[in-house]
């Protein structure tokens, strides 16, 4: 039995070393964030008001989420770039809709707002006011609809 309890207790301490190094959540001020980060705010989300930036860094990599007061939250990368803009049920940003998706929104789904948008390695998933989800190639051909 000694002989399992050796290996089990340097395989758990290493577990908890490594949660505690890649655990770094951290919040910050806007101005902390990447420039490009700052400026994509500053575009698009001017008149909304910062409720906080959490800044979570891992071992490989740093990421950005920023909570406005409304509860729209966007997902950046550590060079700022936006990777998820989520509305909560509020339109986001028209200019962030490549104009493929947004022709076919408009055709196939009057009336319906884009509330999120993400961008994923195969292209793009938005979600409508109503709870659809569509997902896009990367050059905003239709792949798959969830409800």
């Amino acid at each position: 039995m000694k002989s399992l309890t050796k290996p089990f207790v340097a395989i758990a301490t290493l577990f908890a070393l490594t949660s505690l190094v890649s655990c770094r959540d951290a919040i910050i001020p806007v101005d902390q964030l990447p420039a490009e980060a700052r400026s994509f705010l500053q575009e698009y989300f001017a008149e909304k008001a910062v409720s906080y930036v959490k800044k979570d860094r891992e071992l490989a990599k740093t990421t950005y989420e920023v909570v406005f007061q409304d509860g729209t939250e966007i997902d950046l990368d550590g060079k700022g770039r936006w990777d998820k803009v989520d509305g909560k049920r509020a339109a986001v940003p028209a200019a962030l809709i490549p104009e493929t998706i947004a022709d076919y929104v408009r055709q196939g789904f009057p009336g319906q707002e884009v509330v999120k948008i993400d961008l994923e390695p195969f292209g793009y998933e938005i979600e409508l006011a109503s709870g659809l989800e569509l997902r896009f190639d990367k050059k905003g051909k239709l792949v798959n609809i969830d409800d």
